[in-house]
């Protein structure tokens, strides 16, 4: 916050400036950006990015940058920030609206950097005016490693612009898988920008792969019924509707993100669900109305930019305009969370319900590759078509939870401690040595990718088995309590069956390997004792021996299970290192 406190000191002495830096005689000329120096498909640099930046930071008292944090390729993240007036940041939870945008986390998909060069620099030579209640934030490029590793050909289906950088950041990762495991630096920062400054919207910027259509912009709004609430309702019924329409009434038609692949899209499609891996998933943890502009990937490059400026300079307005409506409803979703007693765990796509699109499209043939010798689906633009088309943006909870009063996460799983207190989660700890009653969680089951995903093999169908037992607790153990802001991202990670909990990204593998063994000769006479002691376990034993020949024929077999159900065999295997209240 040290840093916040310092930009709005710095607008303060800069709004005392008798000189007017943001007077008429200001020639915007001045102020072009590569992009618009260019033929209409190149972008800008790194450099140039932040040198344009620290520029009007220089000339207009509006405009501030800041560096924060670090990311993999050893560079802060730079976050210039819009005001008509010194930023409070305090005082702005009541009543600014604050808008957060996200360029360049997939530096190929470069409109977004270029298109908010151009509107903040328009913001700031007064070409375009809005209301004092408007707090516009940048991410300048996210993804500062991918930036710099400039070419002209990992984009294989892009048109333009004629170079720019690679979508892997500085270690390789994709940035936009990388929200809720926070494995780079970058994904470390974005949480202290995000933090800081609270958003009530947040966009971020792409370019679309996949299906050929008519439209230059599609918008992916985060999932709403995730999303829930009355944020999932206003962003649903109110907020996408005006931006459509604002849009509509300069011209620019926009359409849902299309998320077909090798599908004719007027066979309906569904919605995209953005989990919390995902900025806008992320964001929406703190029920921020987010969402991503994807633009087509085959429209020229400058139509696309300028689409993009347009989109931001819309919702700028329709923010401006709602603000205490957006207030308004964000503290609701607030007190829903806190005060719900169940947490939807699993959501599946509503196949009954759906929205219907007059669908712009080209028709789509299945032809024989000339190359391969096999089908291959091809568009042809030749014949554009106007279809009504079904578009299953509904999703219903098939499962949930109850939601507990705590989480215990004892102090050696720093890690996610860590965790917790960059994502401004409260938490306490114990200031004695205690011992509790609380639910404990077993692996009973799962399944792990056979194949590397963004630096891991996550884990999937999750059966868990579930018991009460006294726990000694040590001093200096974590309590997280549940009702908070934050109670959404509590639960996403530390709920084992969450599509993207902790658990899931493999933060406790060491739970899933034994640490001791034992040799049969040795084990086998108190295996004997076992079985003559309990005759409940031996009554198992005999029916499995005689039900499973694979395990009749397993000396290793039948011993491993027997000492699961010893006192030689260790507590801390498959067993979940969190902790809940009952």
């Amino acid at each position: 916050m040290r840093n916040f406190l310092i930009v709005s000191i710095i607008f303060f002495l800069n709004s005392c400036d008798t000189h007017d830096k943001t007077s008429p005689a200001v020639n915007i000329a001045d102020y072009q950006t590569p992009f618009e120096k260019g033929n209409g498909n190149q972008t800008a640099t790194y450099q140039e990015v932040i040198e344009f930046y620290e520029r009007l930071a220089a000339d207009f008292n509006t405009v501030s940058i800041e560096e924060i944090g670090m990311t993999d390729a050893g560079k802060p993240l730079h976050v210039i920030h819009y005001s008509n007036r010194p930023i409070d940041w305090e005082k702005s939870k009541e009543d600014h609206i604050k808008i957060l945008v996200n360029n360049g986390i997939h530096p190929g998909e470069s409109d977004g950097i270029d298109a908010t060069m151009m509107l903040v620099r328009d913001l700031a030579t007064g070409k375009i005016t809005v209301d004092d209640n408007v707090i516009f934030s940048t991410i300048a490029i996210y993804n500062v490693g991918g930036s710099l590793n400039r070419n002209t050909s990992s984009r294989t289906n892009q048109n333009g612009p004629e170079s720019y950088g690679f979508r892997g950041n500085a270690r390789n990762y994709d940035l936009n898988r990388d929200f809720i495991k926070s494995d780079t630096r970058n994904a470390r920062a974005f949480a202290t920008v995000f933090h800081n400054i609270n958003p009530d919207i947040f966009i971020d910027n792409h370019v679309s792969n996949g299906a050929d259509y008519q439209y230059t912009l599609t918008h992916l709004f985060t999932q709403h019924n995730r999303l829930g609430g009355s944020a999932g309702e206003y962003l649903h019924n109110q907020l996408q509707p005006a931006l459509e329409e604002a849009l509509k009434d300069r011209s620019l038609l926009i359409t849902p993100y299309v998320n077909v692949y090798n599908q004719a899209p007027e066979e309906g499609f569904s919605q995209f669900v953005d989990y919390p891996r995902y900025s806008t998933g992320y964001t929406s943890l703190w029920n921020v109305l987010g969402m991503m502009v994807e633009t087509h990937m085959l429209k020229p490059y400058d139509d696309r930019v300028y689409g993009t400026k347009a989109i931001m300079e819309e919702m700028i307005a329709i923010g401006s305009a709602d603000v205490k409506k957006i207030k308004k409803i964000r503290t609701a979703s607030f007190v829903e969370n806190t005060t719900a007693r169940y947490y939807p765990l699993e959501f599946e796509l509503d196949k009954q319900k759906a929205d219907t699109l007059q669908f712009l499209g080209y028709e789509a043939s299945n032809n024989i590759s000339e190359l391969t010798g096999n089908p291959l689906q091809t568009y042809d633009r030749s014949k554009p078509f106007k279809k009504k088309t079904p578009y299953y943006n509904y999703f219903k909870v098939t499962d949930s939870i109850k939601i507990p009063d705590f989480y215990v996460i004892p102090q050696g799983q720093w890690e996610v401690i860590d965790l917790m207190r960059l994502n401004n989660i409260e938490i306490r700890t114990l200031d004695q040595d205690t011992t509790l009653p609380l639910t404990v969680y077993r692996i009973k089951d799962y399944q792990t990718a056979s194949r590397a995903y963004e630096g891991h093999y996550p884990h999937s169908d999750i059966v868990l088995q579930e018991f009460i037992e006294e726990i000694n607790l040590s001093q200096d153990d974590v309590i997280v309590d549940t009702r908070q802001p934050g109670i959404k991202y509590i639960l996403e990670t530390l709920e084992p069956q969450m599509p993207d909990s902790f658990f899931k990204w493999n933060f406790f593998d060491t739970i899933l390997q034994r640490k001791e063994g034992f040799s049969a000769y040795v084990f086998e006479a108190t295996a004997r004792k076992l079985l003559s002691d309990h005759p409940e376990i031996k009554s198992k034993f005999d029916s499995l021996k005689k039900t499973d020949e694979r395990f009749a024929r397993s000396n290793s077999a039948q011993l491993s299970w027997l000492h699961e159900r010893s006192a030689n065999y260790e507590k801390a295997h498959l067993r979940y290192p969190i902790y809940k209240s009952n």
